[in-house]
């Protein structure tokens, strides 16, 4: 299976999407709601995680049955990938992010979802980036 340039910035396994939303709180969007957490440079055996690209950011996306039907969900889910991966540039730290978009995504014109998603994106960076700093300033001190 070979992987496009665009798959390895997904979330893909259960572990994953579990650890990001034991690790996070769920935060709100007009149109979505999303979980981040950063990666953990370890393992739960103490040994280096080797990815393909340990620094870039990875999204998943949870679109449940509530959705509608398998058309309405694949096509909501297209459409967030494209979002995504337009402003998956905002995002430059190791941090994981599951978006659960709202029924309403399927009728939005792709500008406001990508406005939406660039927005989440730039909450997340400020947040991380925030969380790093206050960090290092309390081991400082």
């Amino acid at each position: 299976m070979t992987s496009t340039p665009n798959s390895v910035f997904r979330l893909r396994k259960h572990a994953d999407y579990q650890r990001v939303y034991k690790a996070s709180r769920k935060q709100f969007a007009k149109q979505m709601t999303y979980f981040f957490t950063l990666r953990p440079e370890l393992g739960p055996d103490g040994t280096p995680l080797r990815e393909t690209a340990p620094t870039c950011p990875r999204v998943g996306l949870t679109v449940g049955k509530v959705m509608g039907k398998a058309v309405d969900r694949n096509r909501i889910k297209r459409r967030m990938r494209e979002a995504v991966r337009k402003n998956l540039a905002a995002l430059t730290t190791p941090v994981d992010v599951v978006l659960h978009p709202r029924r309403s995504v399927i009728d939005l014109d792709l500008e406001t979802l990508e406005r939406e998603v660039a927005q989440v994106f730039r909450s997340i960076q400020k947040s991380v980036e925030k969380q790093r700093g206050g960090g290092a300033a309390k081991r400082d001190a």
